[in-house]
């Protein structure tokens, strides 16, 4: 099962009037809520590129927010599982960049039991990179 919430992030309000108020917690039962905005899609996604185009890893995003979580899911297992086989030592690089740790890739299993490993690292960039976007919002409204 796919995340079908991501496309349809736009219909929520959660960000209305609170996100500048207090920081959200991101958990993997609330991404939804949280993506209900294209620009914040956007960021994440260009964070994503950002943080594998840093070791020559190349991920790309079309622009279409109503697909992003299934466009960048799939590129980035593609992309992990190929680093799996070919270049371990770059794939932990990579995540010690997204800064994705053992435990949060533990929990996830529990919390994601349909997803391989694979699939699971690859949800945890997205969460990841996605905290990252929000704090940045965070702290630069809150200044």
């Amino acid at each position: 099962m796919k995340f079908s919430w991501f496309r349809t992030f736009i219909v929520h309000s959660w960000f209305d009037n609170r996100i500048f108020m207090e920081l959200p917690q991101v958990r993997n039962d609330n991404v939804s809520r949280l993506l209900n905005r294209d620009e914040i899609v956007r960021d994440t996604a260009s964070q994503i590129m950002k943080d594998f185009g840093m070791f020559g890893v190349e991920i790309t995003f079309s622009g279409k927010v109503q697909n992003a979580y299934d466009e960048l899911h799939s590129q980035l297992t593609v992309q992990i599982s190929e680093l799996i086989q070919t270049n371990y030592d770059k794939l932990l690089s990579v995540l010690y960049q997204v800064d994705i740790t053992d435990r949060e890739i533990a929990r996830a299993e529990q919390e994601l039991p349909h997803y391989s490993h694979i699939e699971i690292i690859a949800h945890q960039v997205i969460v990841r990179d996605l905290k990252k976007v929000l704090l940045r919002r965070y702290f630069k409204t809150s200044q």
